[in-house]
Order: structure tokens, then C-alpha cells, then sequence
């Protein structure tokens, strides 16, 4: 499977087996873990950065705490490979993010090592901080509790309110700050600056020194244990009347910075933090990407760079027919910059996704019209609401997986006070490899039930220009573009901008018994369906609906007019999306056709391929065929 040797970890099928080996050789342990994400993810694919950073933090955790009896909760999953590799599925990691493989998250599901599903974050303290008022209230002082948040997952607003509440509580909770000052792209905002201020201070680096001493005797003044943490305390006190401490103002006792690269000093640490009672934070410098140089200097790229060539750092392009198509973000984020340089009134924002939107071209050429607020959805889609009452057009771009934390904002921020905010949502419909928790399947249903919300979605690469074009033309109520993750179907997409008619729909062909209506990318698909049948002379109509809301009901009357049989495709969830809809069309005006509905069933879809997904969702060509055939031997 793997073409390293890796003797040391190859004999460590659980956290015990690696108690077992020498401290002084746990270095050796670490090379070897790295080397082993490096050969498999060049070779399967994956996140990769994340996981390199941590590999000595990953050892040290395992090494000290009992696990899973002690809980650890990984924020931002995939930080967590090192993690899995320790805890029984070294043999079975090349499955990772693969269909019926391990998940590329922590999963309840998989392994009781995994003590909390993640994917989204900002989650970990939160949870932890449950899991540690569980076990007071169960009466067990015995078990820890440790939060591992990095990536910029501290920037996200859940984690500060968990802060805030965890101050309070003086449960048994340990917040590891993976710092690397990193989400996928460079951290943003006034923490990331306040925790460089820290990690360069001279002072804090001075008493560190102090502090590690005394942490370092803790060992042997037995019972007089407190009588230690009192004197580290005091001595922060007195760093703190020169510098104040954000952590330490919650009510948290702040140890640190220390290199996270750092296997021994962090094992000691640890083991010291577990004698030191209630909330705690470990303050860890580390290296996102740390032993790949590649990675190391670019981080970014190297966040998850799909297959590459570990030795030359060559990164492959899987599919040399499509490597030719743009990106559905790239034709965002060239048309955003088209947009505003004629239109001062347009904004861009992303929270912490300016390469994975591509809103990065705006930031390039237009920083002071460009704004990346970090990994904090909510702050997000409030803040467009704020741009959008002083005239401004925000073109607010979220991941459709992501836009679910920022619901209540949408609905109460934006949507009751019928704000001119444009939501353009990347990675809609099944994304893959991410699994359930980055599916952007709920989208059409979560906004469909707002009201003064439009939705649109595009089925190509002009269409997307197209309604980004007519969003910004006059002032619109809230408005939604909803598009795909990856490449397109055209690879000629830049020409002139037209404006779409608000709620109409797009006769793609007519045909006589059978009609399909699809919504968005999806019906590239049926277009290849229609003309393979079209081939054998059988005539089906195809209607692009495009705007889910408001719906083109005049063309639906003639649709239902003149078809007996009616299908339904989209690249979403059943239950209130477009069939839904259309349904409700169909019974509100007594229509009897035959409707069938193609989409996502009423269920998470976990990882796999998409053409894997979309057969287990049922709406793959073969599976839209079938039905077409089945209706046409019963014309």
C-alpha cells in the first residue's frame, strides 16, 4: 500500500501500544507519522497541511492523556488524520474521503476514539466544555477534556461564546490554540494580531521561561501542587499589569506560547496541565504543512492539493479533458471584479474563503472593496445587511454547507428588512470527498420558505455572469445564486453581459409526452440525456427553470398542458426543494399529471465521488434513463 517504512508505527494499532514506546524515541514515531500522511495523501488525495502541522502535538495528546476514556475534541477535522492513523485505522486510512471508506472528519460513527462529528468549525470548545459539565455532573473529577482549535477556527464567533461560558463554569476543560496562523488562507482580523503580539512579546517570552520552571518541579511537591499554580498565577499577574491577556480576562488560566513542534517539552507540559483544575489554554506555535517544504511555503495551495508527487512536489491534474473548463468560482470571482469596476456600489465579502471563492482577485485589485471577516458566517451575512442599508450592493459569497450557520442573520438581518444583499453560494448541491458535512444539498429548501428571498441557479458558466449581472441593475430584494463546486461545461463563457428576466425559466427543447425541469448545473446532464434519446427519435421536452423562486408559473401551465409525464431533477434535497415546488404548483391548480422526482432522499450523504453519490441518491444518467424508458414503454 505504502511505499515508506515505517517500523515504529507500524506497531502501534492504539493509543496504548504507543505508551509503550520510549520517550526518547517518540521523535522517531513523529517522522514516521508524517512520512505516512505525505506517501498516502499524495498517492489518495485529501487535506494535507492541517495534519502535518499537528503530528507532534497529535503523539503528545495520545501519549499522555487515556484515551478514549480522557476526550479529545479535534475543531477543523481535518487536523485530525494523525489522529485516526494512531487510533486503529493506519490499515485502512489509504480509504480516507473514499466511498464506504473512512471518513476525512472525526466521526461519531467510526471510532469511539472520535469523540465529537466535525466538519464545520469553531464547534470544539463548545463541546467540550458539554462534555466536561457532564462529567461533573456525573461526579467524575478524574476525566479530561481537551480542545484542540486551530486553523483560524478561533475566529469563528461559537468559540468565543463557549469561551465566555466556560470561564464560568471551572469544569476540567483544556483549549489547546493550535497557532499557525492559518485557516486555508492567511488568518484575518484583530485575535490573529493579538496572538503575534503575544507570541513576539519579549516579556511574555521572559516569565514563559519562569512559568515552565516552576510547571517543571510540579511533580515533586506532591499535595503542595496548588501551592505552584498560585506562584504561576502570580507571576502572569505581574506580566499581565505590562500586557493584558484576552484568556486570562475569562476566567481561563493562559500557559504559553510553546513550540508545538516540540514533542518532550509538550509532553511534559501536558502532563503538568492535568494536575492544574478547571479551565485552561495551551498556547502552541506551530507550522501548517511542517516537514513538506512545499507546503510549508505555500500554504494555501497545499491545503488540500488533490494527487501529487511527494518527491517533486508535482502536483497532477486528474483529468486532462476538464483542466481546460473555468472553475464556477473562478467565473465568480473574474466577474466580480468585471461588475465593480463599474459599479462603485458593489462590495465582496467571504468569511476566510477569498482562494476557495475566488473572491481573491477582488482583494487583489480592489482591497478596500474586498473584505475577508474570518471564519464567522453569522458576522458575515450581518455585516452585507449593514453594507446593504447605506446603498452599498455586498455580494456576500458563502459556501452553501456554511450560509446554514448564518440562517437566523439571514432571515432577521437581511431577508425581514428586504436588504438589497447578493448571496452567491458556492459548492452547492453533493461536493464529493468533504461527505456530510460540506454537502450543499439544503440549500433550495432552507431559502425556498423565506419570503422576499430570490433564488436563482445557473446551468453554465454564462448564466452565472448573466445573474450576477442582473442582481446588481436595480435595487432587488435579497438575491441568491446557487452554483457548484469545480469546473463548468463551456470553456468560451466570457462575452457580453444580458440581463435575465427576474422568475423566468429557459426552454432548453420541446419535445411531445415526457418533460424534464431542472434547476441549475444538473440539467447539463439532461441535456446529454435528451439528445441520446432525440437520436432514437423520441421527442422529451426540457425546461431549465432557473429561478426556484419566484417561479415562472406561466410557463409551467404550458408545461403541464401539454405533457402527460413530468420529471424533476435537482442537485438537492427532495424534501422542499424544486419537486416540492412544483408539486405544490401541480395540486394548487388540480393538475393530474404523472410527476417523478429525481434529487437527494431524505438522508446524509456521506463521502464518495459525486458520480458515486449521485447513484446512491438515485439521480445518475443511468438511473434518469431507466425511468425515461420505463414511462416510454408505457406511451
Amino acid at each position: 500500500m505504502n511505499s515508506i517504512k515505517t517500523p515504529l508505527l507500524n506497531s502501534i494499532n492504539s493509543p496504548k501500544d504507543l505508551k509503550l514506546i520510549k520517550k526518547v524515541d517518540l521523535h522517531k514515531v513523529c517522522d514516521e507519522l508524517r512520512d505516512f500522511i505525505i506517501d498516502i495523501v499524495s498517492e489518495h488525495g485529501g487535506h494535507f497541511g492541517a495534519s502535518l502541522g499537528v503530528v507532534e502535538l497529535t503523539v503528545a495528546l495520545h501519549y499522555v492523556f487515556d484515551t478514549p476514556n480522557d476526550l479529545l475534541v479535534w475543531d477543523v477535522g481535518h487536523q485530525a488524520y494523525g489522529h485516526k492513523i494512531l487510533t486503529g485505522r493506519r490499515d485502512i486510512f489509504h480509504t480516507n474521503r473514499k466511498y464506504k471508506g473512512i471518513s476525512g472528519f472525526p466521526n461519531r460513527f467510526e471510532s469511539n476514539y472520535d469523540t465529537f462529528g466535525v466538519g464545520h468549525s469553531s464547534t470544539s470548545v463548545g463541546a467540550a466544555l458539554g462534555m466536561a459539565v457532564a462529567s461533573n455532573l456525573d461526579s467524575n473529577d478524574t476525566r479530561q477534556h481537551v480542545a484542540i482549535i486551530g486553523d483560524g477556527a478561533l475566529t469563528g464567533g461559537q468559540a468565543f461564546e463557549a469561551l465566555n461560558h466556560a470561564g464560568i463554569e471551572n469544569s476540567n476543560i483544556l483549549v489547546i490554540l493550535n497557532d499557525n496562523c492559518m485557516s486555508i488562507d492567511p488568518n484575518v482580523g484583530a485575535l490573529k494580531e493579538y496572538l503575534l503580539k503575544i507570541s513576539k512579546s519579549k516579556t511574555y517570552n521572559k516569565i514563559r521561561e519562569e512559568v515552565w520552571d516552576l510547571l517543571s518541579k510540579l511533580s515533586s511537591f506532591g499535595d503542595s501542587a496548588k501551592t505552584v499554580v498560585q506562584k504561576v498565577e502570580q507571576a502572569l499577574k505581574s506580566v499581565m499589569l505590562k500586557q493584558s491577556n484576552y484568556f486570562e480576562s475569562l476566567n481561563f488560566r493562559y500557559f504559553g506560547p510553546i513550540d508545538g513542534h516540540d514533542t518532550i517539552q509538550l509532553i511534559n507540559t501536558l502532563n503538568d496541565l492535568k494536575e492544574i483544575p478547571g479551565p485552561k489554554i495551551l498556547h502552541c506555535l506551530t507550522t501548517k504543512g511542517k516537514g513538506y517544504k512545499l507546503a510549508e511555503k505555500d500554504q494555501t495551495k497545499w491545503h488540500a492539493p488533490g494527487l501529487f508527487d511527494k518527491d517533486s512536489g508535482k502536483i497532477n491534474v486528474a483529468n486532462k479533458k476538464n483542466s481546460q473548463l473555468t472553475k464556477y468560482q473562478d467565473v465568480f470571482g473574474k466577474t466580480i471584479v468585471e461588475l465593480a469596476k463599474k459599479n462603485k456600489k458593489i462590495v465582496g465579502i467571504t468569511p476566510a474563503m477569498p482562494s476557495g471563492s475566488s473572491l481573491k482577485f477582488m482583494m487583489k485589485e480592489m482591497p478596500n472593496r474586498a473584505f475577508d471577516v474570518g471564519i464567522a458566517e453569522q458576522h458575515a451575512v450581518t455585516f452585507s445587511a449593514g453594507l446593504a442599508t447605506q446603498g452599498l450592493i455586498p455580494y456576500c459569497n458563502i459556501y452553501s454547507t456554511f450560509l446554514q450557520r448564518g440562517y437566523d442573520q439571514l432571515i432577521h438581518d437581511v431577508a425581514i428588512q428586504n436588504l438589497h444583499v447578493v448571496f452567491c453560494l458556492d459548492r452547492a448541491g453533493l461536493v464529493g470527498e468533504d461527505g456530510a458535512t460540506h454537502q450543499g444539498v439544503f440549500d433550495l429548501a432552507y431559502l425556498r420558505c423565506i419570503p422576499n428571498l430570490i433564488i436563482a441557479s445557473p446551468m453554465n458558466e454564462i448564466e452565472l455572469r448573466n445573474l450576477m449581472y442582473t442582481a446588481q441593475l436595480k435595487q432587488h430584494s435579497p438575491f441568491a445564486i446557487r452554483y457548484p463546486r469545480g469546473t463548468g461545461v463551456l470553456t468560451d463563457w466570457e462575452v457580453p453581459f444580458e440581463e435575465i428576466e427576474i422568475g423566468k425559466g429557459n426552454v432548453i427543447s420541446e419535445g411531445s409526452d415526457i418533460a424534464v425541469i431542472s434547476i441549475g448545473h444538473i440539467g447539463n446532464m439532461i441535456n446529454n440525456i435528451v439528445t441520446e434519446i432525440q437520436e432514437n427519435k423520441i421527442n422529451i421536452g426540457h425546461y431549465d427553470i432557473r429561478f426556484l423562486k419566484p417561479l415562472d408559473e406561466k410557463l409551467l401551465h404550458i408545461i403541464f398542458q401539454k405533457y402527460k409525464y413530468i420529471i424533476t431533477i435537482e442537485d438537492g434535497c427532495l424534501k422542499g426543494g424544486l419537486s416540492s415546488a412544483i408539486l405544490e404548483f401541480s395540486n394548487d391548480n388540480n393538475y393530474k399529471n404523472n410527476i417523478f422526482r429525481f434529487g437527494v432522499p431524505d438522508q446524509f450523504i456521506e463521502h464518495g465521488s459525486l458520480q458515486e453519490q449521485r447513484i446512491e441518491c438515485g439521480y445518475d444518467k443511468n438511473s434518469v434513463l431507466k425511468k425515461i424508458q420505463e414511462i416510454i414503454n408505457n406511451l
